[in-house]
């Protein structure tokens, strides 16, 4: 089904002040607590392929002066790419090294971290934050995360990332204060939750022979 109905877009937030700062406050709790899930209120309802954990964000996160990186699903529905033009006003770019929020409609659709923005080291803030739906992804290995916001060390089956990351994840954390922040966002039927993973977070342990799985 289209997002245009009589001319209009799906809408965007209810409470567009209210709901933004919610969504705003469950990614920093979750950047905050690296790799322990934490919930995300359910406050929009894009179109397709678009989740809607993932479109929160993007509707809380972007505006104007965001340049954005859709991946090939996602860039190739015009319904998602007018949705978040009409709502954030955010520049949809061609090239994920040129974006500050690269959006990735399942891990494996996810760019290498290595291609992306890493900021530098008098503004790190200007390095890409990785947006994944991680929604029905299945744990890709065993890994103890340590680091700042995190008591000693924790557990973490690393579900909703991509094959591979393990190394490209270490070679990100020896760029601080440079590096890609990630932020993993699941849908389901019981709510959606985002978990964070900023470059300060130092990962070990080991992978899979298989990634990507989602359950049926």
């Amino acid at each position: 089904m289209s997002s245009l109905s009589g001319g209009g877009q799906l809408p965007g937030f209810a409470q567009p002040v209210h709901d933004a700062q919610r969504v705003f406050r469950g990614v920093l709790e979750a950047l905050g607590r690296p790799t322990l899930p934490r919930p995300l209120p359910r406050v929009v309802a894009p179109p397709a392929p678009l989740s809607q954990a993932v479109g929160g964000i993007l509707l809380a996160l972007c505006d104007d002066q965001t340049p954005v990186w859709l991946d090939k699903a996602l860039r190739a529905s015009t319904d998602v790419v007018s949705w978040l033009r009409f709502h954030t006003g955010a520049r949809i770019v061609d090239d994920a090294r040129d974006a500050l929020f690269v959006v990735a409609s399942s891990p494996s659709a996810a760019p290498r971290l290595s291609d992306l923005a890493q900021g530098t080291d008098e503004e790190p803030h200007r390095s890409a934050t990785l947006v994944i739906d991680a929604t029905g992804a299945r744990g890709v290995g065993s890994f103890t995360a340590t680091g700042p916001g995190i008591n000693g060390s924790a557990r973490w089956d690393g579900a909703g990332l991509p094959g591979g990351f393990l190394g490209q994840w270490m070679q990100n954390h020896e760029r601080f204060p440079r590096g890609v922040d990630v932020v993993l966002a699941a849908s389901d039927a019981h709510g959606d939750i985002v978990r964070g993973l900023p470059r300060s977070t130092r990962l070990e342990g080991a992978e899979n022979k298989t990634h990507d799985r989602r359950v049926n």
